[in-house]
């Protein structure tokens, strides 16, 4: 594989007309992961990046991102405090494809950097409030997807109900999220343009500030509370500075917001645990049910916050059950 990046650099030049690299180098890994890549600088002195998929996961995975940052039209992108990669060109290679783009600056950051800096952290909320502040149009106009509070709230159901089957979640979280799952007020809210996959593997920062955002492939309509609850892994100074500073620079007309963030957060170990029963993976699921245990420990703490609102609106159990039933027939 010693090759493969000037490889990649070649197919390049087809993929861009008019390109001249001048320079060439792996990104990640020459022998693993999803993606074979190749940074590239041309004649100008400017980065560009190169993706071939190694998989029919990472193909998908591209394809879509590929509709989004197109969807991220120039105008949408002034509306934004950071940057988007722009593409560039395409070029086929075997059964799949090779996509360039531009090169972001920045470097990933860290969940323990948005408590040491709350400079950061503020960077961040400013940056998802500008995200949710989009106009909803453009990705109805790219036939991107568009949920209701209420299909936001049946997968949400759809998750509990699932792991809940296993008999692996502990009682205490299964009374917590189906109280989250009954209160009607939790779950009106209007859905806003959403990236739909952030976290710090997807952020890029410069200094103190968000530079970039990659990864668009989950771009939709959808639940803004979504978009936050991957900072709740952290700690909660953090959470609270990301929570401020989104609502200050007009994030702040959700009064559910917070507790949603908090329920979208709580059911990744969810997910964690439907993933390893899926694959059959003994780990993931201890992983999954260890993670369930400590999380039993910090909602039985004293300054634990509640998923429900203070005084819920909630809907008849057989309401729930009927949206269980649905969502079973679904997945069953």
């Amino acid at each position: 594989m010693a090759g493969s990046q000037f490889t990649l650099a070649a197919l390049a030049t087809t993929a861009v007309p008019g390109l001249v690299v001048t320079g060439t180098r792996t990104l990640g890994s020459a022998a693993a992961g999803d993606y074979e890549s190749a940074l590239l600088r041309d004649a100008d002195g400017a980065l560009t990046v190169i993706r071939r998929p190694r998989n029919q996961r990472a193909e998908a995975r591209q394809s879509a991102d590929l509709v989004a940052i197109r969807a991220l039209s120039a105008g949408i992108r002034t509306r934004l405090p950071f940057g988007v990669a722009e593409y560039r060109g395409q070029a086929p290679i075997g059964s799949t494809r090779a996509i360039v783009t531009t090169r972001l600056p920045g470097a990933h950051p860290t969940l323990a950097s948005f408590a040491e800096r709350p400079e950061l952290a503020t960077s961040v909320g400013r940056a998802l409030a500008a995200i949710h502040q989009l106009p909803t149009s453009f990705v109805s106009d790219a036939g991107l997807p568009s949920l209701t509070p209420f299909e936001v709230l049946r997968s949400a159901v759809s998750v509990m109900d699932r792991a809940v089957a296993t008999k692996l979640v502990p009682a205490a979280l299964v009374e917590r999220w189906e109280g989250a799952a009954r209160d009607q007020q939790l779950w009106q809210f209007t859905p806003t343009v959403v990236h739909g996959s952030i976290g710090t593997g997807v952020l890029l920062v410069d200094g103190d500030s968000v530079s970039g955002i990659l990864d668009w492939g989950e771009l939709r309509l959808g639940d803004p509370a979504k978009d936050l609850a991957w900072v709740l892994a952290g700690r909660r100074d953090a959470f609270d500075t990301v929570l401020s500073a989104y609502e200050a620079n007009g994030g702040g007309r959700d009064r559910q917001l917070a507790q949603r963030a908090r329920v979208h957060h709580e059911l990744e170990t969810a997910h964690w645990l439907l993933h390893g029963v899926q694959a059959k993976s003994t780990e993931v699921v201890d992983d999954a049910v260890a993670m369930m245990h400590r999380l039993v420990d910090a909602v039985h703490a004293p300054s634990a916050e509640p998923l429900q609102s203070v005084s819920p609106e909630t809907m008849e159990i057989g309401e729930v059950e009927q949206l269980l039933s649905s969502t079973e027939r679904r997945h069953g």
